[in-house]
């Protein structure tokens, strides 16, 4: 039955070895000046406020790494889906709309086994493809995420590693989306029992996922770091007056480098958010200090929520876990609806 399987798989596996040997080469060839450009930065010699070391790194890489670098991100993004769809979602789903699983059931191998086979040997190539690219992705980018890391949080500079948009492409991540989005195919195809509308759904489901872990479940996987502080109207980063209506905004200057903003929110003595409206001295032709004086004299604090850099990893494991059991539900799911088939 594995043998089988294997046959059955093969164009897939060779497709996906190509892709893999492929990036190897682009990544070998192009690293060694990556590195050479990060060791001539000035990083050595740089041991707090590297900042402008950073920034001087990253404009000398110039636009084919940046292009490189980020066109990994896209990557990193399209392969477990594309795992999902091609891989998940035809595997079991082809066999049910063609008819083919009934010549399988009628051997000496059982359902279960049947089913296992296919989800363990297919499912562990996904897991080891996705992750032997990530490895070689992370390794490649390894010199600009630590320039990134020293950038401010939302300057437009580059993203830390810990910002959403790069840590689905880092780490151990990507292995847990592959086994989901894997599993996730498979599920679909047994329940759906056609594969371009098994394909369709897999690919619906975990883009939804995607969206919504990052933005409503990874930030609260740790409970987050909050720190409240003065606000010095001098240092804020935006300053803006709405009009009708004198509706003001203050945004507080925030310099942690190599950290995920969650919020950055300006409260008043009694833990209110501050919306205004905007005084006499913000209005008209003041001066610009005239308005930072009477913000000043508000005595409005800085409220900020985030993740720091060093909670990448724990971040990463904890959330490949739950994909990773996801996907092992996804998986027994399978399993249970197969053995429960009639024909």
């Amino acid at each position: 039955m594995m043998w089988v399987t294997w046959r059955q798989f093969r164009p897939q596996a060779v497709t996906a070895a190509a892709v893999l040997g492929l990036a190897a080469v682009l990544l070998a060839v192009t690293a060694p000046h990556l590195v050479d450009l990060y060791n001539s930065a000035g990083f050595n010699a740089c041991h707090a406020a590297c900042g402008h070391v950073a920034s001087n790194f990253l404009t000398a890489i110039g636009s084919p790494y940046r292009a490189m670098f980020e066109a990994f991100i896209v990557v990193m993004y399209l392969v477990p889906t594309l795992v999902g769809i091609f891989w998940g979602a035809p595997l079991i789903a082809r066999e049910l709309e063609t008819g083919t699983h009934r010549l399988a059931w009628n051997q000496s191998v059982s359902r279960t086994r049947w089913t296992a086979i296919k989800l363990g040997l297919i499912g562990l190539c996904a897991i080891a493809t996705a992750g032997l690219l990530s490895l070689m992705i992370s390794w490649w980018a390894s010199p600009i995420d630590s320039a990134m890391n020293f950038g401010q949080p939302n300057s437009g500079s580059g993203f830390p590693r810990i910002n959403p948009l790069v840590f689905a492409t880092r780490g151990v991540a990507p292995l847990g989306y592959a086994a989901f989005a894997f599993a996730l195919g498979v599920t679909a195809g047994v329940l759906i029992r056609k594969t371009l509308p098994a394909m369709a759904v897999t690919l619906a489901i975990f883009a939804a996922v995607q969206f919504l872990v990052p933005n409503f479940v990874r930030p609260h996987l740790i409970p987050p770091v909050q720190v409240t502080a003065p606000l010095n109207a001098y240092d804020a980063s935006e300053l803006m007056i709405g009009v009708p209506g004198n509706h003001m905004t203050v945004v507080g200057n925030f310099s942690q480098p190599g950290v995920w903003l969650l919020s950055n929110q300006t409260i008043t003595p009694t833990g209110q958010p501050f919306t205004g409206p905007a005084g006499p001295a913000c209005q008209g032709n003041s001066s610009p200090n005239a308005c930072n004086d009477w913000v000043n004299s508000l005595h409005l604090r800085q409220l900020v929520s985030y993740q720091p850099a060093s909670r990448f990893w724990p971040l990463q494991f904890i959330e490949t876990g739950i994909y990773l059991g996801l996907a092992a539900g996804l998986g027994l799911l399978c399993v249970w609806s197969i053995r429960r088939r009639r024909s």
